[in-house]
């Protein structure tokens, strides 16, 4: 939201009030509160009739400070708020000096030092250097022309500084120059809506800003002041926590421990999944069709998914099969589970009027309300939806108890839709602020059905397929991109999505391979079919066409094949990047800038990413295979051919259906696992290390997991001039050696070391 007219002045009706001049900073145990007025103070009568900014800087943990930016302090406190995650760790107050008129506090490597006199100004500092800062012009209490208050920080921008995160959005992956409202909106990948929004930014620069409101926060970034970031919200309060890096993994570990890691999810998620499509028409004889079809082929499947269509029209959700399409549920269900299948069901938090559960739901006061106490309807989506109310705990548990029939049925987890078209004109049970809750209601949404699959299933093994989220999400893996249409331009924008999300948090992202909106071509499909599959989640899903390679073309089938293949044989080392998101923040697919925050040409690049730490993936957004790739610094070599480039350079390339440029990092240690039909087995039982460019004096451990996250194996791997050692602990079977272009070994289990000469 701009509230300026240029950079000297507001726009009409508009008032800024700044602060001017600092009154007094007061040191406390663990915090600074500075008083500013809002016009210089010259005399005693200075001080009357006018607004007092009070700004309280804190810190919840180790390397991030808050700031809270108030006018009016005697609102209630309002509802629904994150959850932010606090600790002891030390922090340290100091007061201003003779050789620095400005107090500090400091957290870890973050310090935020403020001028104790004259004009207001904030300045953050991560391990001594400033890293952004804010001033008197940026701070600002707001009034609209229509009355309406706002509260606004604005923090400089460096030269050559880039943003990214805010959520998953389609837009340019770099935001500098970006208007983005953090609001939820059914809104498809071609806009600049989103279903995820995050009131996040990560820079690379050496810190990120969480702006704790979950509610619509307006950003403007180097928009409205092209050397700064401007973010508002409405209200007499903002706040907003600065954390440090210095590197971009670095803050979103501290963001993540701030809102909340990832859950580590099930390995058999990591497989591919097969969706029935939306609206196309299917029973259980299509399905095993399908299954069977795959098999057939030697198409590895995980997951079959049931899309809405599983319950009867103008009925969703109740939670019921569809007697004329699926007679015996269960027995289905159990043949599938025959098949070494898991299944997912298509559900939302939205109940049509048709639905037993409506009359159900309204009686017991379930569904939220409007404020003269009707329940809150209308006819987009579902003929007379209401909503769930999940502010109220027995909501929650009425709901629960709805999906729990179908898990006791053989159901093993859900495809969480929708969550975002939430109406802010209602009373919640709870008494939370309607504006505050329209993001935050996905939260409770996903957080509930991903509590009952972690009782029900066990810890690690319930997962989602998600669409809505917001700060906190990332808890309730995994999210995948929403309706995007069967086109490279929109496989594109996908990835953008991808890229801003893991950028925001969170750990895990798919898309529907092929595109959701209409039928792809054999071109973009067999194209997205390697994206896909080089995704930490895969799913084959569409609107209205089914999505099994063969209704495309043969040499579907074989490209289809070929990535499935290779995606299962990179479990031990997928599973182990999973181990990072889960306790470190740090995304399964991650932008090239998280990797390389020093590489200036890494910055902008939105059309590649790593897969994991050592895996560099270039989807082909072309019918004629043309892709340009940007390789870093080091000779890299092609996982798939074994072709060698050398960086840092951009590299042209043409390829044909069955490649793509997959390139490994020079100096990885790449675990290869000995299966290529199912992702959840023994990873160390069998595991080939792959060596790739081993520098003398190398060092390093990789670790394998276990199955479902067991103990696995470690495996410590030097060169000392041309002998490589490798010493394993935990591997109880056999086990390989590769150096690429070089020496192998085979070691039989129970052998602990080998050594190699190059």
């Amino acid at each position: 939201m701009k509230f300026t007219d240029g950079y000297w002045q507001t726009l009409p009706g508009v008032t800024i009030h700044r602060p001017r001049a600092v009154d007094e900073v007061v040191a406390g145990e663990r915090s600074l509160t500075a008083y500013a007025a809002t016009g210089r103070l010259d005399t005693r009568g200075d001080t009357l009739n006018r607004p007092l900014v009070t700004v309280t800087i804190d810190s919840p943990m180790d390397g991030v400070i808050g700031v809270t930016v108030e006018h009016h302090q005697g609102g209630v406190d309002p509802r629904p708020v994150f959850a932010i995650a606090g600790s002891t760790d030390p922090v340290e107050v100091t007061g201003a000096t003779f050789d620095d008129p400005r107090a500090a506090l400091r957290s870890g490597p973050l310090t935020a030092r403020v001028s104790t006199t004259g004009e207001w100004a904030l300045d953050f500092e991560v391990d001594g250097k400033v890293v952004t800062s804010a001033s008197s012009r940026g701070v600002g209490l707001v009034t609209d022309g229509q009355g309406r208050r706002f509260v606004r920080e604005q923090l400089a921008l460096g030269v050559g500084d880039h943003v990214y995160g805010l959520g998953e959005r389609f837009t340019a992956f770099v935001k500098n120059g970006q208007s983005v409202d953090v609001w939820n909106a059914d809104g498809g990948t071609s806009s600049d809506q989103a279903y995820k929004n995050v009131p996040f930014y990560l820079t690379d620069a050496g810190y990120g800003v969480f702006v704790d409101h979950p509610g619509q926060v307006s950003f403007e970034i180097g928009s409205e002041v092209v050397s700064r970031t401007q973010f508002s919200v409405a209200g007499q309060r903002l706040r907003y926590y600065v954390i440090a890096g210095p590197a971009p993994k670095d803050v979103l570990r501290r963001f993540t421990a701030l809102t909340g890691r990832p859950a580590s999810v099930p390995d058999w998620s990591y497989g591919l999944w097969l969706s029935t499509s939306f609206t196309t028409s299917y029973d259980e004889k299509t399905v095993t069709g399908f299954i069977d079809g795959m098999a057939e082929r030697d198409l590895p499947l995980s997951v079959f998914h049931f899309d809405c269509f599983w319950m009867r029209q103008f009925h969703w959700c109740d939670f019921v099969w569809d007697p004329a399409t699926f007679p015996d549920p269960v027995g289905m269900l159990e043949r599938l589970h025959e098949r070494d299948l898991k299944v997912c069901v298509w559900i939302n938090p939205y109940i049509a009027q048709r639905s037993h559960l409506f009359a159900e739901g309204k009686d017991l006061g379930y569904l939220v309300k409007r404020a003269d106490g009707s329940v809150w309807q209308w006819d987009l989506w579902q003929a007379g939806m209401g909503l769930v109310d999940f502010t109220n705990p027995d909501a929650v548990a009425w709901y629960q108890g709805k999906l729990k029939v179908l898990l006791d049925q053989g159901v093993d987890c859900f495809k969480t839709d929708f969550g975002e078209r939430i109406p802010t004109d209602v009373v919640w049970h709870d008494g939370s602020d309607p504006e505050r809750m329209h993001n935050y209601y996905t939260h409770l949404y996903n957080e509930a059905v991903f509590d009952l699959l972690k009782a029900e299933r066990g810890e690690g093994q319930a997962v989602l397929f998600a669409r809505s989220a917001t700060a906190g999400g990332q808890q309730f893996p995994v999210h995948w991109g929403g309706d995007c249409e069967s086109t490279f331009v929109s496989m594109a924008e996908s990835l953008r999505g991808g890229l801003s999300l893991a950028a925001s948090g969170f750990g895990y992202w798919s898309h529907d391979i092929g595109g959701f909106e209409g039928t792809p071509d054999p071109v973009v499909f067999k194209r997205w079919l390697a994206f896909g599959l080089l995704s930490s989640h895969s799913r084959l899903h569409g609107s209205d066409s089914y999505r099994v390679p063969w209704a495309f073309d043969e040499e579907a089938v074989d490209v289809t094949r070929r990535f499935t293949h290779l995606k299962m044989s990179l479990m031990p080392y997928l599973a182990q990047a999973g181990v990072e998101a889960h306790e470190l923040g740090t995304p399964v697919m991650r932008p090239m800038v998280l990797e390389f925050p020093d590489d200036r040409g890494a910055a902008t690049v939105d059309t590649q990413y790593m897969l994991g730490s050592d895996l560099l993936v270039a989807p082909v957004f072309s019918a004629e295979g043309d892709v340009d790739v940007y390789v870093p610094e080091g000779t890299w070599t092609s996982l798939l051919s074994g072709e060698r480039v050398t960086g840092p350079r951009w590299v042209h390339e043409t390829h044909g259906f069955d490649s793509l440029p997959l390139y490994v990092r020079p100096g990885t240690v790449l675990p290869v696992g000995a299966r290529t039909d199912r992702p959840d087995y023994d990873f160390a039982d069998g595991v080939t290390l792959r060596l790739f460019d081993l520098p003398d004096g190398h060092r390093s451990t990789t670790r394998v997991p276990g199955a479902d996250g067991a103990p696995g194996a470690r495996f410590e791997v030097s060169r000392s001039g041309g002998t490589v050692s490798v010493v394993a602990h935990g591997a109880t079977g056999a086990w390989s050696v590769e150096v690429v272009g070089g020496a192998s070994v085979q070691v039989a289990a129970g052998t602990s070391a080998v050594e190699l000469t190059l």
